[in-house]
């Protein structure tokens, strides 16, 4: 199908085989946590080759930049744009054209020294690629410091972004918003991932003017994006979603579908969490 004007050109083609197509054209966007990528790098090809998004966000990368296997996606038509560094965190962009204005600190006078923040713009979207920290337990510093981290993010949106922009935030954030994001939320109330504290502060992040893609199209319960790799969790679904896509309401109005592709965590050699997908109809397309 032909496409023309500059909407239509913004991220094409981002469906799944196994879903059904709601626009002939449209934009799209993914984003995946793959536990590093050197270990990881054949089944994200093989995903990409199946799903073909213009735009992929990658979490826990877990190399330097120098060592990112680039070549290998190069080759099938992505740009990339990495932020990483050794045997940790670590954050990319998988793009079809290039991305520009590309930052990975928040520009706030505190330097980062883990590699969890990556923001460019692609077109005509900010992509904010992110991977907020765990926490570890609720009685650490480090749990301390994820706060921390999430203010330090809304700050950044509120001085450097404007909520009637097209802006893409997504990636890892560690953190379930709801009782219906978790399998047991009795069980998980009282960790890092699910604690009243870190779900205030998604709430204060998303208060600045972002929309859950998913909660666009599922109210129900029982979807998860990551399952820890013990105690059967995954075939049990005892999940939490915690990797989330975020999108300003220009974006949010174009929504056509988002889900996670629970398919893509199964099998050996698989990432603990699975990808999340949101498909976007062109400017002018109306949704039925």
């Amino acid at each position: 199908m032909e496409q023309t004007g500059k909407d239509n050109r913004l991220f094409p083609g981002l469906y799944s085989l196994r879903r059904e197509v709601k626009v002939k054209a449209g934009v799209g966007i993914a984003t995946w946590n793959v536990n590093s990528i050197r270990a990881r790098q054949e089944r994200v090809l093989a995903w990409l080759a199946v799903h073909n998004p213009t735009v992929l966000c990658l979490q826990e990368t877990k190399v330097p930049d120098a060592a990112f296997p680039r070549a290998a996606f190069e080759e099938v038509g992505y740009h990339v744009t990495a932020y990483g560094q050794r045997s940790y965190n670590g954050v990319a962009l998988l793009s079809r054209t290039p991305a520009v204005d590309v930052v990975h600190q928040f520009g706030d006078g505190e330097e980062e020294s883990a590699a969890r923040f990556l923001s460019a713009s692609i077109e005509d979207v900010r992509v904010v690629c992110i991977y907020v920290p765990n926490g570890r337990t609720v009685s650490s510093e480090q749990f301390v410091y994820k706060l921390a981290w999430l203010g330090r993010l809304r700050r950044y949106l509120d001085r450097e972004c404007d909520p009637a922009q097209e802006i893409v935030l997504c990636g890892d954030l560690n953190v379930a918003p709801e009782p219906r994001d978790v399998h047991d939320p009795a069980a998980w109330q009282q960790t890092v991932l699910f604690h009243p504290r870190a779900r205030a502060a998604l709430r204060e992040l998303c208060a600045w003017g972002l929309v859950d893609a998913v909660r666009l199209h599922h109210s129900e319960g029982g979807l998860f994006s990551w399952w820890d790799y013990r105690q059967l969790s995954f075939p049990r679904n005892h999940g939490l979603r915690i990797d989330h896509i975020l999108v300003t309401s220009s974006l949010a109005a174009r929504c056509s579908d988002a889900w996670i592709d629970r398919e893509a965590r199964k099998g050996p050699g698989a990432s603990d969490h699975a990808p999340v997908i949101a498909s976007f109809a062109p400017a002018g397309v109306a949704l039925s």
